[in-house]
């Protein structure tokens, strides 16, 4: 009715990349390293250590859906608001969470917001992401000492550097592929592997609207090829890019590079459909991984390091539910640190209506940025960055026009403002970089367990007045953006309850690194403190989260992680 189609560029033959798994009957009694996870972390970290000569065990507790399954349905995909469950989500009896809100608990389910989903399949959320490809900034590892430490905030600078990333985001770049052009005025100059994808037909509009605003834009940096890259094809610009698998693989993944260079070696094993339940430590040592799956499958896996990257909410559950004697909170919790800080991005925005259909449906959509705001505004901690949004499909068309007012919900009037508006909307979106909180948190709730009797996450905590402010000044961007292009109709992104804590797809900081075991829980090189066979090497890590989209930096410090895990063995 709206005149959307998933092939507004061109049509394709769909591929799969074919994964060796291995069923638990033919799994080995001891590997040299286990690593929990296998999306951007844990499918980084895999790749160095099984091409190191080691024996890796990856456990996943997804499956791995095809990726028809995980390419077409609007509705059942990780970024539907429907409220109906995926192909990435758990079993969402198997594995309940609770949620505090406003100082009200309640008990959601993988597809509510409140569970803070990420998907469970190979690959992780790289399967299903929208795969912008930014660098952290200098700025971003020292916003204590840029900024201050507000009150009621725990803001930190990383133990870390920017110089001592760099080396590794290069190496993501190459090694994983992006796609881009144009300078963040907040770093040097990269040379990235791929030229961009040409602009849509919005970005064009929205290149001459910055032009007349004096803002800088540049072309978005994507982990999706813009030419045939590594035995992969290039983008086939259909309209169905975040949410969903890419139907020619085109789509940076670790399903489609790490792994399957991993698992090339023969030192990779590569286990799905169960989950590591707790590590096993022996006089005072982790030697080995507990791991379950259906009907009640157990065994233990001997090993000589674990390497955990299950994600910002799964990977404190770990720890927590690894208690023993020496550890009684929890393994590495003898401060009170795993857990806290959990952050993710509260996104900032605005709609806009045109009076003419701007709309091309020609993807992945996401073509033009700016970074002009990421940090030096007046009077705000830190800032972000604003870029047009990906193709939206028409149910999320419809919730974008619905949530900011700007057509009727439902009845004959609704169908026509659908039908009217729904090539005539550009939306401009972005992270910003949120200030943390000790009381925003993972813990593991006392009384409700999974169906395998382990205790569940149970998410609390509050966004602190700092980001509310940075959201408004953004959202007031990119409406004078939108304007600046000829919308004629705008309305800024609501904030709704500060009284919970953020987290979602960008889930981090709940495992943070630092210098001092008192107020962190690894080593600057993620290894967990008083273990020194035990790594992190996802976004739990992270001090701060950026005012960009984190992948990225999750692959470099995976990278980073891993090598040191080599050469100090």
């Amino acid at each position: 009715m709206v005149g959307w189609r998933p092939d507004a560029a061109s049509s394709w033959e769909p591929v799969a990349t074919a994964l060796t798994l291995t069923p638990r009957s033919a799994l080995a009694g001891r590997y040299d390293v286990v690593v929990i996870g296998s999306g951007a972390g844990g499918g980084a970290a895999a790749q160095v250590l099984a091409e190191s000569g080691r024996t890796v065990l990856v456990i996943e507790a997804g499956s791995y859906p095809t990726t028809e399954s995980l390419a077409r349905d609007h509705l059942r995909n990780p970024r539907s608001v429907a409220g109906l469950p995926a192909p990435t989500d758990p079993d969402p009896q198997g594995r309940p969470r609770v949620a505090v809100v406003d100082g009200v608990t309640s008990y959601p389910l993988p597809p509510d917001g409140d569970w803070g989903n990420n998907a469970f399949t190979v690959g992780g959320g790289t399967r299903v992401y929208g795969a912008q490809a930014w660098r952290f900034v200098p700025n971003d590892f020292r916003m204590a000492s840029t900024y201050g430490v507000p009150e009621g905030s725990a803001l930190a600078d990383w133990p870390i550097s920017y110089d001592d990333l760099a080396p590794y985001y290069a190496l993501a770049e190459q090694r994983f592929g992006v796609s881009g052009g144009g300078t963040d005025p907040w770093h040097a100059p990269r040379e990235l592997p791929m030229p961009p994808l040409p602009r849509t037909g919005p970005a064009h509009r929205l290149a001459a609207a910055a032009d007349k605003l004096g803002w800088g834009t540049l072309d978005v940096p994507l982990l999706i090829n813009s030419v045939d890259y590594q035995g992969r094809a290039a983008c086939v610009r259909c309209g169905q890019c975040v949410g969903f698998a890419c139907p020619v693989e085109a789509k940076s993944g670790t399903h489609n590079t790490a792994l399957p260079a991993a698992l090339a070696t023969g030192n990779c094993t590569l286990l799905t459909e169960t989950t590591a339940e707790r590590l096993v430590v022996r006089n005072g040592r982790v030697v080995g991984v507990a791991l379950v799956g259906d009907q009640l499958w157990r065994r233990t896996i001997e090993c000589g390091e674990v390497v955990v990257a299950a994600g910002a909410s799964e990977t404190p559950r770990l720890l927590l539910n690894s208690a023993h004697d020496a550890e009684p909170n929890g393994l590495g919790n003898n401060q009170d640190q795993v857990g806290r800080h959990l952050q993710a991005h509260v996104y900032a925005g605005a709609v806009g209506l045109f009076d003419d259909e701007l709309a091309d449906l020609i993807g992945p959509g996401v073509s033009i940025a700016t970074c002009d705001f990421r940090h030096g505004n007046d009077g705000i901690v830190g800032g972000g960055m604003l870029a047009n949004e990906f193709v939206p499909t028409p149910a999320a068309t419809y919730d974008y026009l619905t949530g900011a007012g700007l057509i009727p919900r439902a009845g004959l009037a609704g169908k026509q403002a659908m039908r009217r508006e729904a090539r005539r909307m550009l939306r401009v979106v972005g992270p910003i970089q949120e200030v943390t909180s000790r009381n925003s948190r993972i813990r593991i709730d006392p009384t409700l367990k999974d169906r395998f009797g382990n205790p569940v996450v149970k998410i609390s905590g509050e966004i602190h007045p700092e980001d509310v402010r940075a959201h408004a000044f953004m959202s007031v961007k990119a409406n004078q953006w939108l304007q600046a292009a000829g919308a004629t109709r705008t309305a800024t992104s609501t904030l709704g309850t500060t009284g919970r804590a953020s987290t979602g797809q960008h889930q981090a900081g709940t495992c943070r690194m630092g210098d001092d075991p008192a107020r962190s829980v690894t080593d600057p090189y993620g290894r967990v403190w008083g273990h020194d066979n035990v790594w992190i090497a996802d976004a739990s890590v992270h001090v701060t989260n950026g005012g960009v989209n984190p992948v990225l930096t999750v692959l470099a410090g995976s990278l980073r992680i891993s090598d040191h895990l080599v050469r100090s063995a």
